[in-house]
């Protein structure tokens, strides 16, 4: 019988908690999701006896990292590799994301996985010095490097584009060269400065209406090297704003981790699909809800993915790009991997208080999967704090 937990909140004071019994969600079977492509971005699991200094020369633990690709599969979500998710650019850096990126393009052909590839431009330092020449180049030699094991381009927002760019024309002309070049279609990739302080005024405009006219403008120039695009500016309006105005030939992926649920059900006029960093912790709740739609049960699928909102929402609070610890800590919870550590040290940038209040919310949606040992495991971190009591 599970035995309540003491957990911290704002002020100091504890109260006590009781993980409620998991319900299984009912998950799909028979491969792929019908109705909606569904890419979850996907973390790395860091090697945490790996004898190096872990802010500048983390590890990754390949088996249990590559194990969690294999278990999004299993359940009909894709993969979007080497993504902010797997902290590109905030501790994973281009030799991991090079590695990271062929070994799980060869696991995904063993199984049939869908999977597409963040190519960027992060082995450049962002800086003004920096010339749209090696823009262009860096964004070659990461294209090249996925093509050549078989992938599909997630062609990343480019801090180093974002910082030596004069204007809209310059967004064009690097757009317009790299897409000329690809072999299959890209998904674009549109990271609002909540995610990336790095790329405010991308497209050479900090006014989300004139950026969206210039990345409206490269899409429709280069349609047929474009699968779709992916936005990440937590503004539901504006997505859909956008979706209405893009070509027929091209998707609209979801990054918006507040309002996902009513984005990926759509309306008259059309829908979202899903590339979401908030997939990798809700899983199976995605998968299930997906599945209901696919088979014309909308109100299943509202029901499900509404009560994973609360969630979402306080994981990916300000500072916005903190959200990878959340995400680690919900895989650590539910058994994925054996601790919770990260690159960077990234595990210390998320309150007690915060994690506690995850835990909360995530056995509230029945994401728990086995709470015993989730309670377990949060005690584990509240002894860390200090915090007596409990089980």
């Amino acid at each position: 019988m599970l035995q309540p937990l003491q957990l911290p909140k704002a002020g100091g004071t504890l109260y006590s908690y009781t993980p409620a019994n998991a319900t299984p969600f009912q998950l799909p079977s028979g491969g792929a999701l019908r109705s909606r492509i569904a890419f979850s971005a996907a973390h790395v699991v860091s090697d945490p006896l790996a004898d190096t200094d872990p802010l500048s020369d983390a590890r990754i633990d390949w088996e249990t990292t590559l194990a969690y690709r294999h278990h999004l599969w299993s359940l009909g979500l894709g993969v979007a590799e080497a993504m902010d998710t797997a902290q590109r650019g905030m501790g994973l850096d281009w030799p991991s994301a090079k590695e990271l990126i062929r070994r799980s393009l060869a696991e995904a052909k063993s199984v049939n996985g869908r999977i597409a590839c963040g190519a960027g431009t992060d082995h450049l330092k962002a800086a003004s010095r920096v010339t749209l020449e090696q823009v262009e180049s860096a964004y070659e030699e990461q294209c090249g490097h996925v093509e050549e094991h078989g992938g599909q381009i997630i062609l990343m927002a480019s801090r180093a584009l974002a910082a030596c760019a004069a204007g809209p024309d310059d967004y064009e002309r690097v757009y317009g060269d790299i897409l000329r070049q690809v072999s299959k279609p890209v998904i674009l990739h549109w990271l609002g400065d909540m995610f990336d302080p790095s790329l405010r005024g991308y497209w050479g405009f900090e006014d989300t209406e004139a950026a969206m006219d210039v990345c409206l403008r490269i899409i429709r120039t280069h349609a047929d090297k474009i699968d779709g695009i992916k936005i990440s500016l937590l503004d539901a309006a504006k997505e859909v704003a956008m979706r209405r105005r893009l070509p027929a030939s091209v998707r609209m992926y979801t990054g918006d981790d507040f309002n996902y649920p009513e984005l990926i059900k759509g309306d008259e006029l059309g829908f979202s699909h899903a590339l979401l960093g908030i997939f990798d912790a809700i899983a199976p709740a995605a998968a299930a809800a997906i599945a209901a739609l696919d088979a014309g049960d909308a109100a299943s699928y509202s029901e499900i993915m509404e009560q994973t909102v609360p969630l979402s929402r306080h994981n990916f609070q300000k500072p916005t790009y903190s959200y990878k610890t959340g995400i680690v800590f919900m895989a650590y919870l539910n058994g994925h991997q054996k601790h919770f550590r990260m690159i960077a040290g990234a595990e210390s940038a998320r309150s007690i208080i915060h994690l506690s209040e995850l835990f909360v919310l995530a056995d509230q949606a029945g994401l728990l999967q086995d709470p015993e040992r989730a309670a377990r495991r949060m005690k584990a971190q509240l002894d860390l704090a200090g915090i007596g009591g409990g089980i």
